[in-house]
């Protein structure tokens, strides 16, 4: 799952973080959101968002190691280089995306709908999505926070993109 940012043009995707120098050579670890995560060479182009500043990446090159994703970049030729990317992401336009399966959903498409119970309480909207060891978590913001756990079927009743409504059996007091 991924997480999400607005730009002038068309919504994008976090689908990487640049996690440390492997080797030598330049060639840098990769955190993948991608599923699976060798899935993210594949996208094209990407942007490189690093500092501040951004940089458009047309082919990214790279290859799958017992260790997680390793990725080269043209201008990366050694370990100090590689290193000095750390924290680096790596975006795509949501369009690039697959469509989602029946049932299955995009954090990023979830990220503003309005969160509403049984009852008809509005709870506010989807700030942002975790992961736990056992589930996915809403983070609810409006005029308090509140944490639902994204169980389709337990806590979550429905998702409705097109209305932007996730309604929740979800206790208002809790």
């Amino acid at each position: 799952m991924t997480r999400g940012s607005e730009s002038k043009s068309e919504r994008r995707i976090l689908i990487g973080r640049m996690s440390g120098a492997f080797g030598v050579s330049g060639e840098i670890k990769c955190q993948s959101f991608a599923d699976p995560p060798v899935q993210l060479l594949k996208y094209k182009p990407l942007t490189l968002v690093f500092q501040g500043q951004e940089k458009t990446i047309e082919q990214l090159k790279g290859r799958s190691t017992a260790k997680g994703l390793v990725i080269r970049l043209d201008d990366i030729t050694d370990r100090d280089a590689a290193q000095a990317l750390y924290g680096a992401e790596l975006w795509v336009a949501r369009s690039q995306l697959p469509k989602a399966k029946p049932g299955e959903y995009y954090w990023a498409d979830l990220e503003g709908l309005a969160v509403r119970n049984r009852e008809g309480v509005g709870f506010g909207t989807v700030s942002h999505l975790f992961e736990t060891p056992g589930n996915p978590v809403m983070v609810v913001a409006g005029e308090r926070e509140r944490l639902i756990p994204f169980l389709i079927g337990q806590y979550v009743d429905s998702v409705d993109l097109e209305a932007g409504l996730i309604m929740v059996d979800w206790d208002a007091d809790f």
